[in-house]
């Protein structure tokens, strides 16, 4: 078996009862034969066209052949560096694809204008750019993809050589491209983003990197035939039952690398399990955590740790009710696929569906007029040892520390906290640390995410999820900016108005936003750890 789980405490009992229904149900053989029934009436419009992914192993196969071709002429043309263009599912797979075969490949998902100047002046003349959107109109990636062309033709290179795009028959993109003379892949339209790493999505961009696609879809295929059959073994209906089975529900996630070969999983999976699963005021939240996390110590009735581990045998004693899961990469992206899928079942929602996914982006656009001056969005409550200080739905008290305080105040004994970085990740990482910091003093699970790429994240459930959440946004004054070509603003512009518009959303979803501003981040990062000092707030 190329994927295998155990379990005990409310982990193990959730399958003990809730597999044995879920075979009789027919319910992993009803995914395999794409049955859009599974999930309701009011689903089964959107599963009915979102369940090609079952098939992706084979449907991808005739693509390795096309990929490895392209890559092999790229590297006699002396073009080596690849660079990724896309958001959500078409970067996340990828990142984990290429980091776990420890092949070099850089990931533009950010508006960041400092992120994008970097990306554009690193080997512009050995790079070829993978453009990735499912709908061909992504703002972000639309963006970016518009900064590389400019570049390329400024240095003399003609950008119908260096651009190769993934995307749907039929978007807007594929025309454009097609009429460009780019290199065009196009995807099965019947797979949604988050499900899409054993497609063009994942494979193209890892595969020009020097990823083995090949064995990627070898090890998902060696699955493939277990998770079809409805048994009491089957992984799919194993790990669904621990996402959404446990009874209480267990709704916070807590997936630890505690081991794994396989780097960057859980960022992957937090967008699987949290888009899939947060709306109509319920799913599971994904935190990932590392294996000295607070959360784990806290004896948290609502957070299901599962930990992805490098080898198991049956001796191996495991934490009460954790689950410890092992398995190779293709074997697990194909488990996690159909886990998801099963527990959305579990919920009683739709797993194929992100309806408030969209409201940030129309929220973003409506924040930036024709002439590209930013419309005014919520005005900042004050300033405080340098840091510009927003509140949206939440009383300040007039300085950072009290802000802070009165934004941590609100989390509740189910409640969490999301802090949302809208800066270059590449270069920040340090602010990072302020998630333990939080947990650590508010005792509850604390997730973290890179702006603006969480918003094809964990951003469905912060709107569509259960409204128990409190979110502390940072955001960086850079000095520089970068025009977008063709579009009246600028990528500074286009990250703040992708910050003040999610903001908005949450207000109006009764969501308290804490904004903190500030050209010195190491600095920020201090104050707040500072801030936190006092009594642990009280919910």
């Amino acid at each position: 078996m190329t994927v295998s789980i155990a379990a005990s405490g409310d982990a193990a009992r959730a399958i003990e009862q809730v597999v044995p229904r879920l075979v009789t149900d027919l319910v992993a053989s009803g995914i395999t034969a794409q049955d859009p029934d599974l999930w309701g009436p009011s689903a089964e419009t959107e599963a009915a066209s979102r369940l090609g992914w079952v098939e992706a192993v084979a449907v991808s196969r005739p693509l390795v052949a096309r990929i490895v071709e392209l890559r092999e002429q790229l590297l006699a043309d002396g073009v080596d560096h690849v660079v990724l263009a896309g958001m959500g599912g078409s970067s996340l797979a990828p990142e984990v694809i290429t980091r776990t075969a420890g092949v070099p490949l850089t990931v533009l998902d950010s508006t960041d204008p400092a992120q994008v100047t970097a990306a554009l002046t690193d080997r512009l003349e050995r790079t070829v750019l993978v453009v990735s959107s499912k709908s061909g109109s992504t703002l972000e990636t639309d963006s970016q993809r518009r900064a590389y062309e400019q570049a390329f033709r400024d240095a003399g290179i003609d950008p119908a050589q260096r651009i190769v795009v993934v995307t749907d028959p039929g978007s807007p993109l594929e025309a454009s491209a097609t009429d460009a003379g780019y290199r065009v892949f196009t995807a099965d339209p019947t797979v949604g983003g988050r499900y899409s790493a054993l497609t063009a999505f994942g494979l193209v961009p890892a595969g020009l990197a020097g990823a083995d696609i090949a064995e990627l879809l070898d090890e998902a295929d060696a699955i493939s035939a277990l998770l079809a059959v409805d048994i009491d073994e089957n992984p799919g209906l194993v790990l669904g039952a621990v996402l959404a089975g446990t009874s209480p529900l267990r709704d916070k996630i807590g997936i630890v690398p505690d081991g794994t070969h396989i780097i960057g999983f859980a960022d992957w999976a937090e967008q699987l399990i949290a888009e899939s699963t947060g709306k109509s005021g319920t799913g599971l939240l994904p935190v990932v955590l590392d294996v000295d996390a607070p959360e784990l110590t806290a004896d948290l009735p609502d957070l299901q740790v599962i930990r992805l581990v490098g080898s198991r045998d049956d001796e191996r004693h495991v934490a009460e009710s954790e689950v410890e899961i092992t398995g190779t990469l293709g074997g697990q992206f194909l488990v996690w696929e159909y886990a998801v899928a099963v527990a959305g079942r579990l919920l009683g929602i739709d797993p194929f569906d992100q309806p408030d996914v969209e409201a940030a982006k129309v929220a973003t656009r409506a924040l930036l007029d024709g002439d590209g001056t930013p419309v005014p969005s919520a005005a900042p409550s004050f300033q405080d040892r340098g840091v510009t200080v927003t509140a949206t739905g939440l009383e300040t008290g007039g300085g950072l520390d009290q802000a802070m305080l009165s934004l941590l105040s609100g989390v509740g004994a189910d409640g969490y906290v999301a802090i949302q970085a809208y800066v270059d990740r590449n270069v920040n990482r340090e602010l990072a640390v302020l998630r333990d910091v939080v947990a650590e003093h508010v005792g509850r699970p604390v997730t973290f995410g890179w702006g603006p790429r969480f918003l094809h994240s964990t951003g469905q459930y912060h709107k569509g999820g259960p409204a128990t959440g409190v979110y502390l946004q940072i955001l960086a004054d850079d000095a520089g900016d970068l025009r977008i070509p063709g579009r009246p603003f600028t990528f500074g512009q286009l990250i703040r108005a992708q910050a003040a518009g999610d903001a908005s959303v949450l207000a109006q979803h009764g969501r308290p936003v804490l904004t903190l501003s500030s050209g010195d981040l190491p600095a920020l990062t201090d104050v707040v750890t500072a801030a936190l000092q006092g009594p642990t707030p009280t919910s």
